[in-house]
Order: C-alpha cells, then sequence, then structure tokens
C-alpha cells in the first residue's frame, strides 16, 4: 500500500517526528510511505489545512497514494477538509482505539491526527501504536464482528451517498481557485512523487499543465 503523508504549517516542525514514526511501523509491514511534505517550518511552500484536503483528494483519487495520513493542531479541520473531498472517507484518530475502530468499522482511506493538542511527553508512541492498530492485519472486519455485515453494507450506503453529493475529482481541479490548487502542490517533491505512483491519466494531464502554467 502506498501511504502519503501530508503535513500542514502550523505542524510542521513535528513533521520528522510525525514521518519517523509512520515509517517505523509501515515499512516493515510491507506499505511505502510517500511524504508529501511538509518537511520544516521553514519550507518555502507552505501547506494549510484546507490544502491538505485537496491534496488528499487529489492522491486519492489519481491513485497516487492509497491511504492518506494528513492532520493539523487539533485534526479536525485536516478531517474536515479531507471529508469535503470526492472519494475521501477521513476519520479523527487520537489514540489507538479510535484507530482500531475506525479500520474495523468505517475502514476509510484518510486519517487526520491532532499534532498540538495533546501531543506531549512520548506522542511519537501514541502515533506508533496508533499506525499499528491502523495498518496491522486487515481493515473492515467490523467491531464487534456479529456487526460486520451491517457495517460493510453502511460503508457502501455511505460510499454510494458522497458519489451522488461530490463532483467528480477532475471537475473539482478545473473548478477550484487556481491559486489554492497550485499552492496545494507546490510541494518539493510532489511533481517527483505524483507523477511516478498517479495511475488516472486525465488527473496527472491536467496537474502536468498547472504546473507548467506555474
Amino acid at each position: 500500500m502506498k501511504i502519503a503523508l501530508i503535513i500542514e504549517n502550523s505542524q510542521a516542525a513535528k513533521s520528522g517526528t510525525v514521518h519517523a514514526a509512520l515509517k517505523a511501523v509501515a515499512e516493515p509491514l510491507g506499505h511505502q510511505v510517500h511524504h508529501y511534505g511538509m518537511y520544516s517550518a521553514e519550507d518555502g511552500a507552505s501547506l494549510t489545512y484546507v490544502m491538505n484536503g485537496l491534496l488528499a483528494g487529489i492522491l486519492l483519487n489519481s491513485g497516487a497514494a492509497d491511504f492518506v495520513v494528513t492532520g493539523c493542531g487539533t485534526g479536525t479541520g485536516s478531517m474536515l477538509a479531507a471529508n469535503a473531498m470526492p472519494g475521501v472517507f477521513c476519520g479523527l484518530i487520537v489514540d489507538p482505539t479510535d484507530a482500531f475502530l475506525f479500520g474495523q468499522i468505517n475502514d476509510g482511506n484518510a486519517i487526520a491526527m491532532p499534532y498540538a493538542k495533546g501531543f506531549g511527553w512520548a506522542a511519537e508512541l501514541n502515533l506508533q501504536d496508533c499506525y499499528r492498530k491502523l495498518f496491522e492485519g486487515d481493515r473492515g472486519l467490523g467491531y464487534p464482528k456479529e456487526r460486520a455485515e451491517i457495517m460493510r453494507r453502511n460503508r457502501g450506503i455511505l460510499k454510494d451517498l458522497k458519489a451522488v453529493t461530490c463532483h467528480d475529482m477532475l471537475t473539482v481541479l478545473k473548478t477550484v481557485d487556481p491559486d489554492l490548487l497550485k499552492a496545494a502542490i507546490a510541494g518539493e517533491r510532489f511533481e517527483e512523487l505524483f507523477f511516478a505512483n498517479a495511475t488516472d491519466a486525465a488527473i496527472r494531464d491536467h496537474l502536468r499543465t498547472v504546473l507548467q502554467v506555474a
């Protein structure tokens, strides 16, 4: 699985800590971690939590990522922005129990975490425990197990509902504020990671045009 990490500007100084915790858990399980920034508080390309959501939508809908890990001070802003995107189902994860239940019940494709609120001593251990609950073993098995089938049906109903309440991602990219889009994909490694992994040709071609204009 390709896991994309996105960090917004208010928490960019913690990027190394979050990245190291994610890699420590995900890579031994056979997953790839692609860090789309921010990498430090001094980065030239600054991401807001709104841009986190737009970038999550781009990565998931294009096939560049299978799962997105993002967040902000409380995690709430990034979660809301991500869930505004078509095909993105993002949960707010604070502790390992949240991670386990989100993976088993909701089986979404993105999480947002708080990197300021409650982020104190041994925070990196909490991050690793959350990632472990998410990425070890199979997701979507249900909890409790006897409710697995109704949970599976509800996930399908929600997916269908979102498909009719959201525009497709290419339409979003063609109609969103162009300055917001350019800023969201301005990271120093975006082109390197995105074009090597994205599988949706239409989204790829459109963003290539946007980057050439920028």
